[in-house]
């Protein structure tokens, strides 16, 4: 059993995440214990290939990505980019109802980074942190499956100081992908040289 704790600060507000690693039948699966003003909430998080997903926790993560990326953000552009079928989908669970998401994709050459993409987080359940949990696992999963490889990622440009909070720094200018201002960003792992 893995036993993990961080501590977030954003804002000036610090998060405490307890991360449990699951054994036996949940293998696979973590307990994530958040304590974020003052209000502690667990959520299960789990990281699962698109074979793995059944067809209707498939569809709610499909459908959660295609509410936000495509019609809440106005970018009529396609959401499926082929890239899901080779990729990792960290989801976060209370009970049965997703709350979040974010992709994780593997190096394809050994000198490549891995990456995480497509972070969303339910319009239900904003303003309760859930991005902070999700980028905590997401680089916690990349650093536990690509050990001293470095986590790349093409973030919003509006959110780039919330990935810096997270260690990324910005290697590109901005530029506009399907109309929307974005920036690459990378982090080094832990036993990397900065």
């Amino acid at each position: 059993m893995e036993l993990r704790a961080a501590v977030a600060v954003q804002a000036g507000k610090p998060l405490e995440v307890m991360t449990v690693q699951l054994e036996g039948p949940a293998a696979g699966e973590v307990l994530v214990e958040v304590k974020a003003t003052g209000v502690p909430a667990t959520y299960r998080v789990d990281l699962r290939s698109l074979d793995e997903l059944p067809a209707r926790e498939l569809y709610d993560l499909l459908r959660m990505r295609v509410d936000v990326f495509v019609v809440e953000q106005n970018c009529p552009y396609p959401e499926l980019d082929g890239k899901d079928i080779d990729a990792l989908h960290l989801r976060l669970l209370e009970g049965a109802e997703l709350l979040g998401a974010a992709r994780i994709l593997k190096p394809y050459e050994p000198q490549d980074p891995s990456k995480i993409g497509r972070v969303v987080v339910s319009p239900d359940h904003r303003g309760k942190r859930l991005g902070d949990v999700l980028m905590s696992e997401a680089i916690a999963a990349c650093e536990r499956l690509y050990p001293e490889i470095p986590i790349a990622l093409s973030a919003q440009a509006h959110l780039r100081r919330f990935y810096e909070s997270f260690g990324f720094i910005a290697v590109s200018q901005e530029y506009l992908e399907d109309g929307i201002p974005h920036v690459d960003m990378v982090r080094q792992q832990a036993t990397q040289p900065a």
